[in-house]
């Protein structure tokens, strides 16, 4: 176990990590240029380049730009980069529109997620569900029917319409019409800029420039919401003894992927070190894994084939068991 109550206390870890809460300003300004020049040439490409091959190749890296733009969006979010800069929540506010994931039912869904991590119950809310296999054998049909959906590949594979477009946008707005009206304006300027390139470059400019980018980006970030707290491992608690320190270092994963890809998700693999203390900018995230003792040994998980088949196959919490199982019938 990592996680000894006896030993340490949440808020000695918190403690421990507070050095690395402090950003270098110039170097967050660095990286959010960076990445906005990045994803603008290569939404020029995808909508300007001729040949459909390259226009694609610029989409696909479209995609992964807007990857790395959204998690900057959540460091601000945050308060962990460029932190009061009226400049910077311009630039996310619309950013965050543009991807519908609007700043209002991002920070509702995101901070409770934070706050509720691991939770046996209430920790659906900004995550995955999870069912007990007790609570699997009460649910009736159509409740084990949605939950088999959620916790599916093809939810993953459908997030742009069945988790942004649907649950972030639509679903919430929905909800809470007052709280949530930038939910249902996201939505329509979707629409919106879906039809202005349509219409000013045909179906290819619509599909290439917006739609394809942003839906495999829909499907990265999904699988990233699923791995970080679902894989081999993982620790779920009742709410009764829950502990935000076990939550942060039990219950969250260290996903070991190459540079490239630890640069395009800006560090969050290191999601244990993320969920103990989220006000660590992206960049400081490896370092303060590194030098707090107590962060070093993580549930590890990665991007292979076998390791996202294994995440899949956990779908419910074995409290007898102390682990995550697949379906009992």
């Amino acid at each position: 176990m990592l996680w000894d109550a006896a030993v340490v206390t949440d808020r000695a870890l918190i403690d421990a990590t507070r050095p690395f809460a402090v950003e270098h300003r110039r170097r967050s300004w660095a990286e959010l240029v960076l990445t906005v020049a990045l994803l603008s040439a290569t939404t020029a490409g995808a909508l300007l380049l001729e040949p459909w091959p390259l226009a694609l190749a610029c989409s696909l890296g479209q995609a992964a730009f807007i990857v790395r733009l959204f998690m900057l969006y959540h460091d601000f979010l945050h308060g962990a980069l460029l932190r009061g800069s009226a400049l910077a929540r311009v630039l996310f506010t619309v950013y965050g529109l543009l991807v519908l994931t609007p700043t209002r039912v991002w920070r509702q869904t995101h901070n409770y997620h934070h706050a509720h991590n691991s939770k046996i119950i209430g920790s659906h809310v900004g995550s995955f569900p999870v069912m007990t296999v007790a609570m699997w054998r009460a649910a009736t049909p159509r409740q084990r029917l949605l939950y088999r959906f959620v916790r599916s590949p093809l939810n993953v594979l459908l997030a742009y319409v069945t988790i942004f477009a649907w649950g972030m946008c639509l679903s919430s707005f929905l909800r809470r019409p007052r709280q949530n009206w930038d939910s249902l304006l996201s939505l329509l300027l979707h629409v919106a800029l879906v039809g202005l390139l349509a219409w000013l470059g045909g179906p290819r400019d619509a599909l290439f420039g917006y739609v394809i980018p942003l839906a495999l980006a829909c499907m990265a970030g999904a699988y990233l919401f699923y791995v970080q707290h679902n894989y081999e491992g993982v620790v779920y608690q009742p709410r009764e003894s829950w502990s935000y320190g076990r939550a942060a270092l039990e219950s969250s994963s260290f996903l070991e992927t190459g540079p490239i890809v630890r640069w395009l998700t800006a560090n969050i693999g290191y999601h244990h070190v993320h969920h103990l203390n989220p006000t660590i900018p992206f960049y400081r995230l490896p370092e303060a894994m590194a030098s707090v003792p107590a962060l070093q040994s993580p549930g590890r998980t990665s991007l292979k084939p076998s390791d996202i088949a294994a995440c899949f196959r956990l779908k419910l919490w074995d409290p007898e068991a102390g682990r995550m199982v697949g379906f009992t019938s």
